[in-house]
C-alpha cells in the first residue's frame, strides 16, 4: 500500500497551488485595505515574491508528473473541453496576472487605481483555479473522487494555509487585523474534520465487486487524526502568541506554516489513494 505517495507532484501542485492562492488573496485584500501605509505596501509586495516561489515549485512539480515540458503544453490543447486543460491554463493564468502585477508594483510602476483593478482580477482568477483544480476529479467512474468533498476540501486548504502565509508575508506592522484571518483559519480547520468524519462514514459503505473504498486506505482514521495534529500544531504556533497580547514570531509562522502543509499533504495522499473505479458493479 503506497498510500498515495506515488503521486507526490500532485500533492505538491495541489497543496502549494491552493496555499499561494490563499495567501495571495490575504496579501491583496491588505493591499486593498485604507488602512495600509505606502511603507506597508512597499514591504508586502517584497514578501509577494514567495508566493510565486511557491506557485513555481507547484508548477515544477506539475510538469514532473506530466513527464516533460513538452507535454505540459500538449495539455493546453482542449482548453474549455479538458479539465486538465482548463486547470493548467487558469493556473497559467493566475502565475502570470499575478506575477506581472507583482513585477511592476516591485518596480515602483504599477498606478494605484490600476494596482486596485489588477489585483481583485488576480483574486479571482486564483479562486477560478483552484475550482478547476476541483473540476479534473469531479470523475463519475471515480465515485470516492466525484463528491462534494473532493471540492469542499481543496478550499478549505485555500481557508487554512492561505491566512497563515498572508500574514507570514505581509508587513508584521499592518494594521489589518491578523485575528479575523486566524478565526478563519480554524473555522476552515474544524468544517474539515467534520468532513472527514463524515466521509469516512460515508467510504465504510462504498464497496465494489473487486475491492471496498476503505480497504484503499486501512489507516484512514490514523492519517486524519496525524493530519489534524499536525495543522492543529502549525495554526497553535502562529496563534498562542495572538493569545497572550504577542505577535507571532516570524520563525514561529515559518514552522507553522511547514507543518500546515505536511498535514494538508498527507490529507491529500490519502485523497490520492481512494482512487476506486466502478468496476464491474458498484455499491454504496
Amino acid at each position: 500500500m503506497e498510500l498515495g505517495w506515488h503521486e507526490w507532484p500532485l500533492m505538491l501542485f495541489t497543496v502549494l497551488g491552493q496555499c499561494a492562492v490563499g495567501g495571495f488573496i490575504v496579501l491583496g485584500l491588505t493591499l486593498l485595505c485604507n488602512q495600509t501605509t505606502d511603507e506597508q505596501r512597499k514591504s508586502i509586495h517584497k514578501g509577494m515574491f514567495f508566493i510565486w516561489v511557491l506557485m513555481g515549485i507547484a508548477f515544477i512539480a506539475s510538469v514532473m508528473h506530466l513527464g516533460t515540458i513538452a507535454r505540459a503544453f500538449n495539455s493546453l490543447n482542449r482548453v474549455g473541453e479538458s479539465g486538465l486543460s482548463n486547470e493548467i491554463a487558469l493556473g497559467s493564468a493566475f502565475f502570470a496576472i499575478g506575477g506581472f502585477y507583482w513585477l511592476i508594483a516591485i518596480l515602483g510602476k504599477m498606478p494605484q487605481a490600476l494596482g486596485k483593478i489588477w489585483l481583485i482580477i488576480g483574486m479571482v482568477a486564483g479562486i477560478a483555479f483552484v475550482y478547476a483544480m476541483c473540476r479534473v476529479y469531479q470523475i463519475d467512474t471515480v465515485p470516492t473522487w466525484h463528491n462534494g468533498y473532493t471540492t469542499l476540501n481543496f478550499f478549505l486548504t485555500v481557508l487554512i494555509g492561505g491566512p497563515l502565509l498572508g500574514c507570514l508575508l505581509k508587513n508584521r506592522d499592518c494594521n489589518c487585523s491578523g485575528k479575523l484571518l486566524a478565526a478563519v483559519s480554524v473555522i476552515a480547520f474544524l468544517v474539515s474534520i467534520g468532513s472527514a468524519l463524515m466521509q469516512g462514514s460515508e467510504l465504510a459503505g462504498m464497496h465494489s465487486t473487486v475491492t471496498s473504498a476503505m480497504a484503499l486506505v486501512p489507516q484512514f482514521g490514523k492519517l486524519m487524526a496525524l493530519r489534524v495534529v499536525l495543522v492543529a500544531i502549525g495554526l497553535g504556533l502562529w496563534i498562542y502568541p495572538m493569545l497572550k497580547g504577542n505577535k507571532p514570531g516570524t520563525l514561529a509562522m515559518l514552522a507553522g506554516f511547514i507543518l500546515v502543509v505536511c498535514g494538508e499533504i498527507v490529507g491529500r495522499a490519502v485523497f490520492y489513494n481512494l482512487h476506486m473505479t466502478v468496476g464491474v458493479t458498484f455499491g454504496g
